[in-house]
């Protein structure tokens, strides 16, 4: 996994930027790139220091977490629809959910559901 570079190195380029060097000067002394000083001087002008944003982590359930209320309504009470049946009823009111986003949303609440869809009746052999 990647890692942000040291907060003393942004702080030194940024100073030699603030004494005067350009930034592809002050890029080639310190070994980093042209953008990322500008990174780091936008960064270092909207809040206030330069520290590097926050790496990993889930920043894309926010959009499936709006419609919580939608999905669990697509759900049934019983918890017997599948998850296909559950992105079809969602897909039908203009929410487009992959499979794997609605498993992971049931993960996250500890959702159980049933995992194959339903036989009708007529389907379903005697047995005698």
């Amino acid at each position: 996994m990647s890692r942000s570079l040291s907060i003393d190195l942004r702080v030194r380029v940024l100073a030699a930027v603030a004494a005067g060097a350009t930034h592809r000067a002050a890029a080639k002394r310190f070994g980093v790139s042209a953008a990322s000083v500008s990174r780091w001087r936008n960064r270092a002008r909207d809040q206030g220091d330069p520290r590097p944003k926050a790496l990993g982590g889930d920043r894309r359930s926010d959009r499936i977490e709006a419609h919580h209320e939608a999905v669990m309504a697509a759900l049934e009470p019983g918890r017997t629809t599948t998850i296909e049946e559950v992105r079809s009823r969602l897909a039908k009111q203009g929410l487009i959910f992959g499979f794997g986003t609605i498993q992971r949303l049931f993960a996250r609440h500890t959702i159980t559901r049933k995992k194959r869809p339903r036989t009708p009746p007529s389907k379903i052999a005697p047995t005698s």
